[in-house]
Formats: structure tokens, C-alpha cells, sequence
């Protein structure tokens, strides 16, 4: 019982002491005047939820006036048949892009936004996990020479969370090959590179030591087999002191959760209604909130296909809140 009541007085200090860090930060921080808002935009995924995702992704241009994105360039589908390349879905989006001064972070790599995360083509599936990294870096190149030259492309994102390990269907994370990636996107192009890390799960060291700029992922209501839906008890502010800690370069919100997390691994396959329970507009609302609470300011929103597929369904309330935004 006494060792009981140490720990729960323990834990009731700790928890005074953080909201105390929470409020002198508040004071002392210099927090940005605004906050420059983009999104990821998956085609896969949009397609996934039936939407005609070049429709959709106009949409977010000329509806939603994004004016920041970040777009995958899946390995599976430009690659889809070895020793041929379609880059058609790409040069769609960032031909629209240019039109509108839109700016880009393109990924690179295997790992890339979306379920499964490694977006693995089938005849690359059987290789050994060196033969497979070969392939990786030539696709790598491929993509960088052929959209150094568009002014849209702000940023390369090598991989996606690639040091986060136990999620998606993956090789087992690999420091090394990781740096290799990074260095030869250095030895192609001038631009600055970004590698992102789980913003709760991951110690973010390697990934900022790799990095021009940090990109940090924020969920705050996941789903997990064994407890079902938690939150993440952490104050806005320790991302920024980790931020810090972990090496102090520029951090961006690289994914503001803005969708609900799936039990399924797919929305597709949750009843819409169970979807605005799990993930109500008001939760949108406070992630957003919490997420300027950190001091960062550039936060990339995940989820602008669903809002989409949401208002198709008949909730137009996270398309319009989301629109309050841009």
C-alpha cells in the first residue's frame, strides 16, 4: 500500500511539474504569428474511398486552395513492371501544381504515405532485402533527375517514418541504407531533404542528424487490438523540447492526424457513422489546436481525401472546417 501511495504521489508531481513546463513555455516561447497549413494527397487513396482522385485532387487545389502539398510517388505504380516506368499520376499532379505556384515535398523511397507503407511492386517482392535496396536507389535516381527541374518541387522527403519499426508491411528498418538514400538525393540534387520520424514513437535523432529539415508526425487518438482507442498523454510543448534535444534544426508537422485511425487498416471498410464517432469534427478541431500549442509552424493536414469522401457521404463539416484553414 505505502509503495502504492509513493508512486501515485510520484505521478501527481510529475504531472504538475510538465503542466508547469506547459505554461512557462507558453510564456517564453516565441510562437509563430501563423501557421502555413498543407496536406498529403494520396491517389491511392482517394481511390480507395471511390473517389475519382484527379477530380478530388482539383478539388483540393481550386476548392480547399492548398497552397503546400506533399505527394508520394509510389514505387508499386510508377514501377509496376520491372524496367519500365509510368510517371503519369505525378506529372498530373505537379503539372497542376505549376499552374497554381503550389509548392511540394515529393517522397522518395519504398516507404511512402498510406497503408501498407511499403509500396512494394510484385516482381521486387521475391529479391533479397540488398537486391531490393539496388532497386530502391535506382528508382530513387530516377525520380530526382527526372523532377529536379520543376520549380513546384520544394523538398525531398526520403522515406516515410523509415526508422519506425512493427508497423506496415516493411523490411526491418535500416539506419544505413537510410543514409545511403539520403546521400545520394544530396549528390543529385541542391534541394534540402526531409526525413520524418513518429512523433511518439520514435527518438528522432538518426532522422534529424540525416535531415535539412525534420518532419515529426502527430496523432493524438489511435487505435490499438489490445486497448482500442487511446490518446497519447503528452503536452503540445515536448515535441518542441524533443525538437530541440534531438538536434534543433527546423521541424514540420509532417502529418497532423485529421481523419480517424481505422481498426481495419481502411476506412473503406468502417460504417461512415462508426467513423464520426471514432473521429468528430470537434476532435479535428482540437488537434488542430494542440498542434499550434507545439510552436511549429508548418503542419501538414492528414486526411484531405476523407474530408472529401466524408462530404460525398453527407458530413460536410470537416471539408468545411478544413476550409476555414487555407
Amino acid at each position: 500500500m505505502r509503495i502504492l501511495l509513493k508512486v501515485g504521489i510520484f505521478l501527481i508531481f510529475l504531472l504538475i511539474i510538465l503542466l508547469l513546463g506547459q505554461i512557462v513555455f507558453n510564456r517564453i516561447y516565441t510562437f509563430p504569428k501563423s501557421i502555413k497549413y498543407g496536406v498529403t494527397f494520396s491517389p491511392k487513396f482517394a481511390s480507395e474511398l471511390n473517389l475519382d482522385w484527379k477530380e478530388t485532387y482539383i478539388k483540393v487545389l481550386d476548392d480547399l486552395k492548398v497552397k503546400n502539398l506533399r505527394i508520394p510517388t509510389y514505387w508499386d505504380e510508377i514501377a509496376s513492371e520491372s524496367g519500365k516506368l509510368d510517371f503519369s499520376k505525378d506529372d498530373f499532379m505537379l503539372a497542376e501544381a505549376e499552374k497554381r505556384q503550389v509548392k511540394v515535398i515529393l517522397t522518395l523511397g519504398m516507404r511512402q504515405p498510406r497503408w501498407p507503407e511499403c509500396h512494394i511492386p510484385s516482381w521486387a517482392k521475391g529479391l533479397s532485402v540488398k537486391a531490393r535496396q539496388q532497386k530502391v536507389l535506382e528508382f530513387i535516381t530516377s525520380v530526382v533527375q527526372k523532377y529536379d527541374s520543376y520549380p513546384s518541387v520544394e523538398y525531398w522527403q526520403v522515406e516515410n517514418e523509415p526508422l519506425l519499426a512493427g508497423f506496415g508491411v516493411c523490411d526491418i528498418p535500416d539506419e544505413k541504407f537510410l543514409s545511403y538514400e539520403v546521400e545520394l538525393v544530396r549528390s543529385l540534387s541542391k534541394k534540402k531533404v526531409i526525413v520524418t520520424d513518429s512523433g511518439e514513437l520514435g527518438f528522432w535523432i538518426t532522422p534529424m542528424r540525416l535531415s535539412d529539415i525534420f518532419g515529426t508526425t502527430l496523432y493524438r487518438k489511435v487505435y490499438n487490438k489490445f486497448l482500442g482507442y487511446t490518446s497519447y498523454p503528452v503536452l503540445p510543448y515536448l515535441y518542441n523540447v524533443k525538437s530541440m534535444l534531438a538536434g534543433g534544426k527546423k521541424t514540420i508537422i509532417a502529418e497532423l492526424q485529421a481523419e480517424p485511425w481505422s481498426p481495419d487498416n481502411s476506412l473503406a471498410l468502417t460504417d461512415v457513422e462508426k467513423q464520426t464517432e471514432i473521429f468528430s469534427v470537434n476532435d479535428f478541431k482540437d488537434n488542430v489546436s494542440y498542434a499550434k500549442d507545439t510552436g511549429f509552424e508548418e503542419d501538414y493536414l492528414w486526411g484531405v481525401e476523407w474530408w472529401y469522401f466524408m462530404a460525398k457521404m453527407g458530413h460536410p463539416e470537416y471539408l468545411e472546417y478544413a476550409k476555414t484553414l487555407f
